[in-house]
Order: structure tokens, then sequence, then C-alpha cells
């Protein structure tokens, strides 16, 4: 898969648990909206290295 393809699955997965962040800390589950936060986190940390050339 090339680095093209990967910035957008990126991309579309911090936009779908942007969503799912935000309707888990509106509901008050902490715990959910936490975990969703990691994965933004991680998931950023993974465009960051794809767009800049790291492996």
């Amino acid at each position: 898969m090339n680095g093209r393809r990967l910035r957008v699955f990126y991309v579309v997965g911090m936009a779908l648990c942007s969503i799912a962040f935000i309707s888990a800390a509106m509901s008050g589950d902490i715990l959910f909206a936490g975990t969703f936060g990691i994965v933004i986190v991680y998931l950023g940390a993974r465009y960051w290295m794809v767009a800049t050339g790291r492996p």
C-alpha cells in the first residue's frame, strides 16, 4: 500500500475516532472517551511518520 493511500486511511480513522470521542465525552463515558483519545493520538503519530517518510 502506498503512502498516499495510508494517509487517507489515517485521516478517515482520526475523523471517525473524533466523532466517537465527542459522543462518548458528551454521554459521560470517560473511559471510552480516553480510549478514543489515545487511538487518535496514535493515528496522528502514524500519519506523521508516513507523511515524513519514516517507517
